[in-house]
């Protein structure tokens, strides 16, 4: 029998589980969800916790969880990075649009991207002290040159000295994060095309024809998940592991929750733009699903339900190596027709009934 030692880490939830063997004088980790396992009954203690799962390991009742290849866990870490930077880049720029707002400059009501190139211009020169509107709007480029009206009357405001240096600084700030940003994603590039795994490519281009998924989504879910879809046996058990499908807690008969469990916050926040961004796609399957769901569920439980359906369709999609196929958006009423007919057919044959169908040729 080997002998075991366990402990857990700071991270809640996890436990690494060095088993060494005596015989072949080798070393193996075992990575466990502490979600699996029942509490140990009495005072909770690490040694207790320890024994506990040294036990159950004995048994062989602990299930490994998954542990991405070197070469993903790389990829996964610089996605979990620029997310990291992304949000920071959008914390500055709420910031920045508090401060000036607080001046009574009005330039995020006129212009639609305050922090593009005009705004960036006219920001800077109120920092630098430029109080004229006219000369102000007339830092507008391309097509903001014809707000120039609302421009000027959006721009009439006062920074004191404090608010113009914070102004400069967190324009500097921002501009940092851009490049950071710009840096992270051409090292992304990089890790992906000189990847050792030539299916690491091939599997973003695949996920990349899925509507609202888009080369950073795609990006995301093949840090997340990898590329390989042997680790989970069916669809379901991947959508349990990323919390992209409802809960069961059932206790004496009767079911107590449905809320989704807590899964990869990275994925879940993938699939839940890649939800939104194809509910606003036309003609697509995903998008009817999303119409129809919304009406009764309400938008974020339909948000949940068109990010599970992209989930299953990168499953089928990875495992079989294909493109995605679009059903269109008429597909949930084809299918009505079909599950009517189906039905219609079940209820003659059950008065005994022997049915033949026939399609017209002039039927709709």
């Amino acid at each position: 029998m080997p002998a075991v030692l366990t402990w857990p880490l700071r991270a809640p939830g996890v436990y690494w589980k060095p088993v060494f063997n005596l015989l072949e004088g080798r070393m193996a980790v075992l990575l466990v969800n502490t979600r699996h396992l029942q509490a140990v009954p009495g005072h909770k203690t690490d040694a207790r916790d320890s024994a506990w799962l040294a036990d159950l390991l004995r048994h062989g009742v602990l299930r490994p969880s998954f542990i991405p290849p070197a070469h993903i866990r790389e990829l996964r870490a610089l996605m979990r990075y620029r997310h990291t930077v992304v949000a920071e880049q959008a914390t500055v720029a709420h910031r920045i649009h508090k401060l000036v707002e607080s001046g009574h400059i009005k330039l995020g009501q006129v212009a639609s991207d305050p922090l593009g190139v005009s705004g960036r211009r006219m920001l800077r020169a109120v920092a630098a002290g430029e109080t004229d509107a006219d000369s102000l709007a007339a830092m507008a480029r391309g097509r903001r040159k014809r707000k120039a009206p609302a421009l000027r009357r959006a721009l009439v405001g006062r920074l004191t000295a404090a608010q113009r240096w914070i102004l400069q600084e967190l324009l500097d700030r921002y501009e940092e994060l851009e490049g950071a940003v710009a840096r992270v994603e051409a090292h992304i590039q990089q890790e992906v095309t000189q990847s050792p795994d030539p299916c690491v490519a091939e599997a973003i281009g695949l996920l990349d024809t899925i509507p609202g998924v888009g080369e950073q989504g795609a990006l995301t879910i093949v840090a997340e998940i990898g590329v390989e879809m042997g680790q989970c046996p069916t669809v379901g058990h991947l959508a349990s592991w990323a919390g992209m499908c409802p809960g069961k807690h059932e206790s004496a008969g009767k079911r107590k929750s449905g809320r989704t469990t807590k899964g990869s916050p990275y994925l879940r926040a993938a699939l839940g733009q890649a939800a939104w961004a194809a509910s606003h796609t036309r003609g697509t399957a995903l998008a009817a699903q999303y119409r129809r769901l919304v009406k009764r569920r309400g938008t974020k439980k339909a948000r949940v339900a068109v990010g599970h359906s992209i989930l299953r369709i990168v499953y089928h999609s990875l495992s079989r190596k294909q493109d995605y196929h679009e059903l269109g958006g008429d597909v949930g009423d084809r299918r009505s027709v079909e599950v009517q007919r189906q039905q219609l057919i079940r209820r003659l044959e059950a008065l005994g009934l022997t049915v033949t169908v026939e399609e017209r040729q002039d039927a709709a």
